[in-house]
């Protein structure tokens, strides 16, 4: 249950084709009064080189904005972006990237009080509008950390066509995922006496429905990005409103994590995995997963777990450390004894979908 007196939401969400060759008309539109404020784009040197007409083009917009390429997706670096804002008198913070660029950005803009403005390079999961930044902190170890939502959300579909399909792929399922999240939060209100937020609970659900039962199915059309843009901010407004991530989060993102932490030689972005744990997840919660894996087939989102390296020792292996990955996160696994045969049985069905 939401314990917060009060929220924030995005005064901006723009999902316009070549968005980010008139970022300024747009900000003008929405938030006239950051206009002729001091800013700074943050983003990776590697998406400075490929896209530097656009980084360009954002930096005359915004009054020649000091670029940054950033040296890790780290707490201590958004600590010394944050720094250097308050230092100089910076008043806009700018993301340009993907997830790690975003979360660096976004905590850097939290801590420093600056407006922060996302401009995703991709849409590979939700926390383009959610109140947390996930970064890395000592020995490498990542950590979630509370943070203020964007102000503005500016997405140029033309980029978003452009970028590689994985990552596309990796929004839906991070979206849908939301499926069994929803499940989990559910029963984890019941178990402990409490209620879901109910506008939370709606949003989440209309985000996983809007792609879920989406008519269009190609992933590179204009209207499939405007959909997929709004269900990814649905499920970061949800978690807000909600105060937790628990609108977007259940088993199956529990068995994502334990890959990321205890299998970090397995290269699998964290929508895909969260997609591949909502399987399993399904099957746990004795629901029926022939529509997922139906709805992934359809969008050519492989849920063969060998696919990426997994093998079916390290799948029963990933859904043990699963239970214990977050303590304290309530979901179907409570209620789901550790079987090794039954989860054998499932790597070997989801082997099939193929």
């Amino acid at each position: 249950m939401n314990q917060h007196s009060r929220f924030d939401l995005p005064l901006c969400l723009a999902v316009e084709e070549d968005a980010f060759f008139h970022s300024d008309e747009i900000i003008k539109r929405y938030i006239p009064d950051l206009i002729g404020q001091k800013a700074v784009i943050i983003s990776e040197q590697n998406l400075i080189d490929i896209y530097r007409e656009k980084v360009n083009d954002i930096s005359d917009d915004f009054g020649g904005a000091e670029i940054i390429a950033m040296k890790s997706a780290s707490f201590d670096e958004a600590v010394y972006i944050a720094k250097k804002v308050c230092m100089e008198e910076i008043r806009i913070i700018i993301g340009f990237g993907g997830g790690r660029v975003l979360d660096t950005a976004k905590y850097a803009a939290h801590i420093s009080k600056a407006a922060y403005i996302c401009m995703p390079t991709s849409l590979s999961n939700d926390s383009l509008a959610s109140p947390f930044s996930v970064l890395e902190t000592e020995n490498g170890a990542r950590r979630t950390l509370e943070c203020k939502i964007p102000a503005a959300i500016i997405v140029d579909t033309n980029m978003i066509i452009s970028a590689p399909e994985v990552q596309t792929l990796s929004g839906i399922g991070d979206t849908i995922a939301k499926h069994t999240a929803l499940y989990d939060w559910k029963l984890a209100a019941k178990k402990t006496n409490s209620r879901t937020e109910d506008f939370a609970y709606a949003l989440s659900r209309m985000s996983y429905d809007s792609v879920y039962h989406c008519d269009e199915k190609n992933m590179k059309s204009r209207v499939f990005i405007r959909i997929l843009s709004r269900a990814l901010v649905m499920g970061g407004l949800a978690m807000e409103i909600a105060g937790s991530s628990r609108p977007c989060s259940g088993s199956e993102h529990l068995f994502a994590h334990a890959i990321e932490e205890y299998y970090p030689q397995i290269r699998i972005s964290h929508g895909l995995a969260t997609a591949l744990g909502s399987i399993p997840a399904c099957i746990f919660q004795k629901q029926d997963p022939e529509g997922l894996v139906q709805f992934c087939k359809t969008y050519r989102l492989c849920t063969a777990p060998s696919a990426y390296g997994i093998t079916e020792e390290m799948f029963t292996d990933m859904w043990e450390k699963a239970r214990t990955v977050r303590p304290g996160r309530i979901t179907i696994l409570d209620d789901t004894p550790y079987d090794r045969m039954q989860l054998i049985e499932i790597y070997r069905m989801m082997e099939e979908t193929r």
